[in-house]
């Protein structure tokens, strides 16, 4: 994977370029996140680089966001409880402390990470899982990848 597109995610997205991406959603673009240690992690970037906060959207296209968000959580929840059974549950974030345009975090969470980080911020996990290889998103990610690929289609088809 080239890393040209980690400088303007929500630009290579637009154009086609991004390949984490995983759907284009209503608000935004549903991605896989850059880093696996908690296997399914993604995110929604809204897909104007502009939007620095959710406040800043007309209310229509915030819910739209927040709608999006949910339908990524779901997603997540649905790939990984069936990828793994020590599948725990899914955190939602909002954050926006390191890259300045609005984007949600969606962390499943399982019952193999540490006891002590279990049922704490995913944020204190320690810092070497962020830029570990072992754990870059990469070609092993496939399946899974697929399996929230599969569950946003399926939440987003007309009933």
């Amino acid at each position: 994977m080239a890393d040209d597109w980690r400088q303007d995610r929500i630009g290579t997205a637009l154009r086609g370029g991004n390949p984490t991406v995983l759907r284009r959603l209503e608000a935004g673009f549903a991605v896989i996140g850059d880093v696996q240690f908690l296997p399914g992690y993604s995110v929604l970037l809204v897909d104007d680089p502009a939007v620095r906060r959710l406040s800043e959207l007309p209310r229509p296209r915030r819910l739209a966001f927040l709608a999006d968000m949910d339908v990524l959580g779901e997603a997540v929840e649905r790939a990984c409880k069936q990828l793994d059974p020590a599948f725990r549950r899914v955190n939602l974030e909002i954050l926006g402390n390191t890259h300045p345009y609005l984007h949600a975090h969606v962390w499943p969470r399982y019952d193999w990470e540490p006891p002590e980080l279990v049922g704490r911020p995913v944020w204190l996990h320690p810092r070497e899982r962020w830029s570990d290889e072992g754990h870059a998103l990469g070609a092993r990610h496939a399946a899974l990848r697929e399996a929230i690929g599969e569950e946003l289609d399926r939440l987003r088809s007309p009933a």
